[in-house]
């Protein structure tokens, strides 16, 4: 079994998605005329715009739950693992996919609204339904929610709940049956509840430990700051093989600089667009400028402060896949949380296990939320004609089995399942979102000509040539004050 989801693995992530997801990146970056950097004051602004509804939720609470899926054990085990297997140059190939990665961002985001439906009086949206409305191609948007329902619901969990128990029983001791235990008990206490307990959850838990860790990762780079330049140096260096060391490993940083980029931000993987279609806004753009950013809080933020902590303080070792050892600092260690966590230590003696331990906690039991309302969202659309009511229960079952499991099975095993269902769901989306290149940037069009002339943009699909665009022919009203106790709705 071992030998044939390794051999999987490799074929998904074979260096052709690598170059798909560069290339798609960096297709979007010319084609929005580098709207990551000339939007970047309107995404902040926008963030906190925008009110949830009975059928919505805010853009803000979209944002966190979409921020629930991205920040997660990627952030902190998957950084180490990047720099265990591709060296320091990795962490550049992290930031530039999640640059590049703004773009891919946004039109998945936009598609997300575009198309987004309203399903038992919520709403719900992402690559299938954008599949089966803009692509007309039915069978393509059923396989993409079988996949997904697959990866979120069954592969990825067991990553984000194995690194939990990890860091906890490293940090206190607790055995992983018990973190097992009692992450299913609150877990089942979330999703029993609905999306919007998912939102009222993840809008408090994640500016609240995102903000918090990367405090902790400022003290730790000021407290050696002096080592700062020769990181950066270094980082620079070996990312595209003039250092010495490292010269030889250049297709090792790209590949898993990429690959945990990816793991980590989302950005193209068709994860973030479920989230992002769940925001009442007024213009698709608005949550596609609003998603967009949320990468670069992932991996420029949080990602940048794990791989500064580990590399500023040397808690690290590079061993590339199949070759010798160039760097052992620390011995008898796996990749993962415990380079964060003796990097922190080595700077607050006595603080590092237990915070990296409750970090992770939150990271990852954030992101699992986030999974299950992927995998909701995805059976739902499988279940629009026919309701399964069996199989809703089903999912949250396997859910919460999958989250135990992943407890106490070896981690190894489950990066490797959660690589699979990263790498399946990204390729399906990243081709459908290259065939819906022109609504999309019609959209992003239509919004920059509507701000230059005064306006908070409405979408409207018909004067755009959009077809197919229900929600927002349909149903979608539009209330826009014009005085005190004045108001106007525009229907679509």
């Amino acid at each position: 079994m071992d030998a044939f989801v390794n051999w999987l693995n490799g074929v998904i992530w074979s260096p052709a998605l690598v170059y798909l997801c560069l290339g798609t990146g960096l297709f979007y970056t010319v084609a929005t005329r580098l709207l990551q950097v000339r939007h970047l004051k309107e995404m902040v602004k926008l963030m906190f715009q925008g009110r949830s509804s009975a059928a919505g939720v805010s853009s803000f609470q979209a944002l966190t739950i979409a921020l629930s899926g991205r920040v997660g054990t990627g952030n902190i085990a998957g950084v180490a693992t990047a720099i265990a297997f591709g060296g320091p140059g990795a962490v550049f190939w992290m930031w530039l996919i999640a640059f590049l990665g703004a773009g891919s961002a946004f039109v998945e985001a936009a598609l997300g609204q575009v198309y987004k439906v309203k399903l038992d009086g919520q709403f719900r949206g992402g690559p299938a339904y954008y599949i089966e409305k803009g692509l007309k191609l039915k069978w393509y948007a059923v396989l993409f929610s079988i996949v997904t329902v697959l990866a979120t619901g069954v592969f990825l969990p067991g990553v984000q709940a194995n690194s939990i128990a990890a860091g906890i029983d490293n940090a206190f001791g607790v055995n992983p049956v018990v973190t097992g235990i009692v992450l299913v008990v609150f877990l089942g206490a979330i999703i029993f509840g609905g999306v919007k307990r998912i939102a009222g959850v993840a809008q408090i838990v994640v500016p609240f430990m995102a903000l918090g860790y990367i405090l902790v990762a400022l003290y730790i780079v000021l407290s050696n700051i002096s080592q700062l330049p020769g990181v950066l140096s270094l980082i620079f260096s070996s990312a595209f093989g003039t250092n010495a060391a490292f010269g030889g490993i250049l297709g090792s940083a790209i590949s898993w600089g990429v690959k945990r980029g990816i793991y980590s931000n989302e950005a193209g993987q068709g994860t973030a667009p479920h989230a992002a279609s769940a925001a009442e806004v007024s213009h698709p753009a608005k949550q596609g400028l609003v998603q967009a950013f949320s990468v670069y809080i992932d991996t420029l933020f949080v990602c940048s402060a794990t791989a500064f902590m580990i590399l500023i303080t040397g808690m690290y070792n590079v061993t590339p896949e199949g070759a010798a050892p160039i760097v052992t600092n620390l011995a008898n260690v796996d990749p993962g949380p415990v380079y964060t966590q003796q990097a922190v230590e080595s700077v607050i003696p006595g603080f590092g296990a237990p915070f990296v331990a409750i970090a992770l906690l939150f990271f990852a039991f954030t992101t699992i939320m986030a999974y299950y309302y992927m995998a909701e969202t995805n059976l739902a659309y499988i279940n629009q004609k026919t309701r399964r009511v069996w199989s809703e229960y089903a999912l949250k079952i396997a859910i919460l089995g999958v989250v135990y499991y992943g407890t106490v099975k070896t981690a190894g095993f489950a990066w490797t399942l959660g690589d699979i269902g990263v790498g399946s769901m990204a390729w399906l989306n990243i081709i459908a979102i290259l065939l819906l290149t022109k609504p999309a940037l019609k959209v992003l069009k239509d919004y920059e000509t509507q701000k230059k002339e005064g306006k908070d943009p409405v979408f409207d699909p018909v004067k755009l040539g959009i077809a197919d665009a229900d929600f927002w022919e349909k149903e979608y009203q539009y209330h826009e004050t014009a005085g005190p106790g004045q108001s106007k709705t525009i229907t679509g």
